[in-house]
């Protein structure tokens, strides 16, 4: 039996948005969302932790090759979502409300696309702030 190990890939990106919901009035919006919803958005300086877990490949000793990984978060993430405005730039976040939870649903689902799910268990947290981060999927 192969000893398995979780990897970790470190990543930062930084992204403008605004939390509200067309459908909703103004006074609502700003009622649940508050500061996050500035009609002039705002941005955070996200910190991106992506975590794989697979057998040890006896050959190579790497679960991962992490410069494989550096690229597949480049691609998939970094050139995506740095720099841009999610709601405006982002077609993942024309009809979803780009809160940190959705966006690190959507972070995964990208990854997911390049990464085989029956060789690794995939998992990642978002930080969106030093205080505030969220962790998909939910172990």
């Amino acid at each position: 039996m192969l000893e398995k190990v979780a990897v970790f890939r470190r990543a930062t990106f930084n992204a403008a948005h605004r939390l509200y919901r067309k459908d909703w009035s103004d006074e609502k919006n700003n009622s649940v969302f508050g500061l996050c919803n500035n009609h002039n958005f705002h941005g955070h300086n996200y910190v991106l932790v992506v975590k794989l877990i697979g057998e040890v490949d006896p050959e190579t000793g790497y679960v991962i090759d992490l410069k494989d990984l550096k690229e597949i978060i480049k691609d998939e993430v970094e050139e995506r979502f740095d720099h841009r405005n999610l709601n405006l730039d982002c077609p993942e976040f024309e009809h979803l409300n780009p809160t940190v939870e959705n966006i690190a649903i959507v972070i995964y689902r990208h990854l997911s696309k390049r990464l085989d799910l029956n060789k690794y268990e995939l998992s990642l947290r978002l930080y969106e702030t030093d205080n505030n981060f969220v962790e998909y999927p939910v172990e």
